[in-house]
């Protein structure tokens, strides 16, 4: 590690504080204005204003804002006036707007009894590979399952569930499941987040994790990993990407129709949606999910509940957890 008045070069905690995947995102954003467009840094306001007029219509908007704060970061940075925030950027980036209205694509939320269909297929597939010392496809079934259930019952984003450590959760078998996450998309001050999950009478998640747990041959490390065909399991976590087509191959599997529909963010929006219509309170829902405004719960929750009946499932987030 470069040193520098004996203490440890700033470059390394400087990076720590922006998401790595915003860092990417910046650096594209970047690459685009100067590779792509052929645009100058430093940037005047009227280039820039002219590189959005190029990609209206092109590009969503939000994709837009998104190249905006990379640009506005990266002036930040250098010691350079901002140029995004003159007024005639922010007069091209509202006549877009309303010139190129878009309706912010949704993932389909899960619905209950596709959930109950999917976790009772991975069961089976479960038991028919331990009968067969089938390792591998019981390890990934085992898993899937857990993931799935957990990922549905919390509302965890992708990321989120591949970044759980065994070693900073805490399991209490038939009563809940004690959950750490040092950062999260909602945790602006990286203080770490507390998750508690109840154990449930039906599609228990809390089940589903002791039930891996006891399969994964290891104490420590991350909660989701690969599975190779031997059966082996990786020390090192799945990749927030590989989330998605997981699902879908395993909802396709299980026979539910249009798989391509659904996203991680399925699991989110489907307990989101069967809260609302279980009558729960917004804001004790925008607390257990972790949203910090209104719009956000609201861009999650569907108007009309797409579940049904109440199913007897005690998904309540008050359950208390043993210390």
């Amino acid at each position: 590690m470069q040193m520098q008045n004996g203490g440890p070069m700033i470059d390394q905690y400087l990076d720590a504080a922006t998401r790595p995947q915003t860092r990417r995102s910046y650096r594209a954003a970047i690459e685009h204005f100067e590779a792509e467009w052929g645009g100058f840094l430093p940037a005047t306001a009227d280039s820039i204003a002219r590189y959005l007029a190029t990609y209206a219509g092109q590009l969503a908007a939000n994709t837009l804002k998104l190249r905006l704060a990379a640009l506005a970061q990266w002036h930040i940075d250098q010691g350079f006036p901002d140029p995004t925030k003159a007024p005639v950027v922010k007069k091209v980036l509202k006549g877009i707007r309303v010139l190129h209205p878009a309706r912010e694509k949704q993932a389909v939320p899960l619905q209950l009894h596709q959930l109950e269909q999917l976790a009772a297929w991975l069961m089976t597939k479960e038991q028919e590979a331990a009968r067969a010392d089938d390792q591998a496809q019981r390890l990934r079934c085992c898993r899937d399952r857990a993931l799935i259930l957990l990922g549905f019952w919390r509302a965890f984003r992708s990321d989120e569930l591949c970044r759980l450590r065994i070693e900073d959760n805490a399991l209490h078998p038939g009563q809940g499941l004690a959950l750490f996450l040092p950062r999260s998309k909602s945790d602006r001050r990286n203080e770490g987040t507390h998750f508690k999950v109840p154990a449930l009478s039906r599609l228990c998640p809390v089940e589903a994790y002791q039930s891996w747990m006891e399969l994964l041959p290891r104490q420590q490390g991350p909660v989701f990993c690969a599975v190779d065909r031997w059966g082996h399991a990786s020390d090192s976590a799945l990749h927030p990407n590989s989330i998605i087509p997981l699902l879908r191959i395993r909802l396709q599997e299980a026979g539910i129709s249009d798989a391509d529909l659904y996203s991680s963010h399925s699991l989110r929006r489907g307990f989101a949606t069967w809260a609302n219509g279980q009558g729960w309170d917004v804001k004790a829902l925008m607390e257990y999910v972790g949203w910090k405004d209104m719009k956000s719960a609201l861009r999650y929750i569907d108007a009309t509940p797409h579940f049904g009946d109440a199913l007897a499932l005690h998904a309540v987030p008050a359950v208390p957890l043993a210390k």
